[in-house]
């Protein structure tokens, strides 16, 4: 299984509607297991994240209100890119796990780019 990255709106009656997304449009935001061994890691929480972490316990709701801040950790997390990925891979090669990783933050900063855009909110999950 893998995590997905959604963009959301919040309908009039409160409840969240997930955006339909275009045939084709990968929107993976990392396997399972990265809930805990890359987003909820030690090495992502030692840098301030509060978002991103509570993939480790649950998926992750990012309020429209909330999508600044969290596009500011998700820069963050890219701006130490080669750290990261020599902070939390395994088993792959560095050069694989830090590919994936860049993979994954342009789906997840491109949904937080169309949230922005539209009011919306960003759900990994």
């Amino acid at each position: 299984m893998s995590l997905l990255v959604e963009v959301f709106v919040r309908e009039p009656d409160g409840k969240r509607r997930i955006l339909d997304v275009p045939d084709g449009v990968y929107q993976s935001g990392g396997f399972e297991s990265w809930r805990t061994t890359v987003w909820g890691s030690e090495f992502v929480r030692s840098l301030g994240a509060r978002f991103l972490p509570v993939l480790a316990e649950d998926d992750l709701y990012v309020e429209a209100e909330d999508v600044p801040g969290f596009q500011r950790e998700v820069a963050l997390l890219r701006s130490r890119l080669d750290e990261f990925a020599h902070g939390t891979h395994r088993p792959r090669t560095v050069e694989e796990h830090r590919h994936q990783i860049d993979t994954r933050l342009r789906i997840i900063e491109e949904s937080s780019r169309k949230a922005l855009e539209i009011g919306g909110g960003v759900l990994i999950w």
